[in-house]
């Protein structure tokens, strides 16, 4: 018996992804959730925060086989231009690899990014690349299915130059908000924090998520 349509479309990150820069770092989170044909939970433990290199990360949304090559394909780029620059590559580097990955298969990819990261250049940065492969630089960003339901939040309370805490929970308000909302976010909150000195991981489980609501 053939699966139903919905279910044929493969593994999708229907998701929330988001990005801040604070003072002194940026900060990178998502759920946890993965769908089928945007409606089938098919995982509850899918970590969207990829590494690509020592201090830059991507949040992944979208089609995740696609997502998955991108990356590798990118981390294999910027490894090889490490190599031969004798240095650790630049943020906007990283995210103009991704684009050009991007562009140039648009017609056949399904999958779109969220770069951050840090580099003694130029700080914390935060990138969105979409699906086309269009490049944006911005204090913070949303993706995934759940950002439609908290850009007002975002909006109404991203703060330039917060505190490390103020960021983290920021991060973990916004989750929070659209986790309850969108059926195909969900699980529990990823969050990486990039700076200097090096990169920590944040792990927020769903029952200790902050509610908003009588659930």
């Amino acid at each position: 018996m053939e699966p139903p349509k919905s279910l044929s479309k493969g593994v999708s990150t229907g998701t929330t992804i988001v990005a801040v820069k604070y003072n002194g770092g940026v900060i990178i989170g998502s759920d946890s959730r993965a769908s089928m044909g945007g409606t089938y939970v098919s995982s509850k433990v899918i970590n969207k925060l990829i590494q690509v290199h020592d201090r830059i990360y991507c949040c992944i949304a979208g089609s995740l086989a696609d997502a998955q090559h991108v990356t590798r394909v990118a981390k294999f780029h910027l490894s090889f231009h490490s190599i031969q620059m004798g240095s650790p590559p630049l943020v906007k580097a990283a995210a103009t690899v991704l684009k050009d990955l991007c562009y140039s298969n648009r017609e056949d990819l399904s999958a779109g990014f969220i770069t951050a990261g840090w580099d003694k250049k130029k700080g914390p940065q935060v990138y969105t690349v979409s699906m086309g492969g269009m490049l944006i630089s911005q204090p913070f960003t949303i993706g995934g299915s759940g950002s439609t339901y908290i850009y007002g939040y975002m909006d109404a309370k991203y703060k330039p130059d917060m505190s490390r805490e103020e960021c983290v929970q920021f991060i973990t308000n916004a989750l929070a908000l659209a986790i309850g909302r969108d059926n195909v976010s969900g699980g529990i909150a990823h969050l990486v924090v990039i700076t200097e000195g090096g990169v920590e991981h944040v792990v927020v489980p769903g029952d200790k998520l902050p509610k908003f609501s009588d659930e």
